[in-house]
């Protein structure tokens, strides 16, 4: 098997072979002119993003500079991504992004892996596997996604966090490791429901100020619930075997 068509099927491959680097080439091109444009050359950027990636929708902002190993010919975005400064996507396989969804600054969404053993990493082999996002997802800023890894619709995912494994639809998940921290309850989908109705009729600032406040005092109750290990027993002594660090 040619190591061009290992790209796709988690295989080890060599990504140095000729083939492959031709042709990465050639897509890295497009993405120079892309982070070259001037913040008026949006029509520019529009047709560019076409060409680039191998799905694009309508809709869609990335604000340069944009990362991609194979400049974006392996990523498929729907529709109303948004994407702020220094996205990186190490786009060796594929990367799905849902519609609406939203990236920090400085996030990473990698599919490229190495062996572990040292003489196959030593002779620069390589596998690779695809990364999913879903729709309406928040990727915080600095937040880095792991190969293989899948994150269900409308979650969102804190900043800096490492996302090594799958996280489900509905969630706020958080750290390194990323791990859920607490469902978006029906607290946060009435929220949602208010700020459609206010951008639909002209929302006030007393109103929106309103739903945080709401969502604020929601988080603190949740976080309320959770005791802090102190070390000390009732009588506030130091327990047995806690140092004081």
């Amino acid at each position: 098997m040619a190591h061009k068509d290992c790209l796709h099927t988690g295989e080890l491959y060599l990504p140095t072979d000729e083939s492959i680097m031709r042709e990465q080439l050639e897509c890295m091109e497009k993405l120079y002119e892309y982070n070259s444009t001037r913040p008026k050359e949006t029509e520019k950027r529009q047709a560019l993003l076409k060409e680039m990636f191998a799905e694009i929708g309508d809709g869609c902002y990335i604000e340069p500079p944009l990362r991609a190993n194979w400049g974006g010919k392996h990523l498929h975005f729907g529709k109303n991504v948004y994407a702020n400064f220094n996205l990186t996507l190490v786009d060796d396989t594929h990367i799905y992004v849902g519609d609406c969804t939203m990236f920090g600054p400085n996030v990473t969404v990698a599919t490229a892996g190495h062996p572990i053993l040292p003489h196959l990493r030593e002779k620069g082999y390589q596998y690779n596997a695809s990364v999913r996002i879903g729709r309406n997802c928040w990727i915080g800023a600095g937040a880095i996604i792991l190969p293989g890894v899948t994150i269900g619709d409308n979650t969102v995912i804190g900043a800096g966090s490492v996302v090594t494994k799958d996280i489900p639809s509905n969630v706020v998940a958080v750290g390194n490791p990323c791990k859920v921290l607490r469902p978006i309850g029906e607290h946060v989908h009435m929220n949602l429901a208010f700020i459609k109705s206010g951008a639909d009729t002209g929302m006030n600032g007393q109103l929106f100020d309103r739903i945080l406040i709401v969502d604020l005092q929601q988080t603190v109750k949740f976080l309320g619930r959770i005791k802090p290990n102190t070390g000390l027993d009732g009588n506030g002594q130091r327990r047995a075997g806690e140092n004081s660090i």
